[in-house]
């Protein structure tokens, strides 16, 4: 089983910056893609950034220029440096892993993980 665990939220004003991280773990064979999303309130959850292994990025129009998503394929960590936040990207900002896992049997399989997410706040 994979398990992610980001870290790095909080209370920032706006114009201010934040940088999460999200740790991949567990019975790991590859992983493809890796990506945050995020949820406000009252809203669906949205991609917000994505990054597969060859380093290339995909980015939600409302955030391209401001955030950067990056990756330690070496550690199985993916980062992502917000920066002029504005109080609309108050969220809670989940990380993703898309790739493939080894099971319990010793079996490849395909795993699509989640982290517990973590709240970011831009208020002044």
């Amino acid at each position: 089983q994979v398990q992610l665990v980001e870290s790095g939220g909080g209370l920032v004003q706006p114009g201010g910056s934040l940088r999460l991280s999200c740790a991949a773990s567990g019975s790991i064979f590859s992983i493809n893609a890796m990506g945050w999303f995020r949820r406000a309130p009252g809203k669906q959850r949205e991609l917000v950034a994505l990054i597969i292994s060859s380093g290339s990025t995909n980015y939600a129009g409302s955030v391209k220029g401001r955030f950067t998503i990056s990756r330690d394929n070496a550690k199985n960590m993916v980062y992502l440096q917000m920066n002029s936040l504005k109080p609309e990207d108050t969220a809670v900002y989940y990380c993703n892993a898309q790739g493939i896992e080894r099971n319990s049997a010793g079996v490849l399989m395909p795993v699509d993980a989640w982290g517990q997410g973590t709240q970011v706040t831009v208020s002044s």
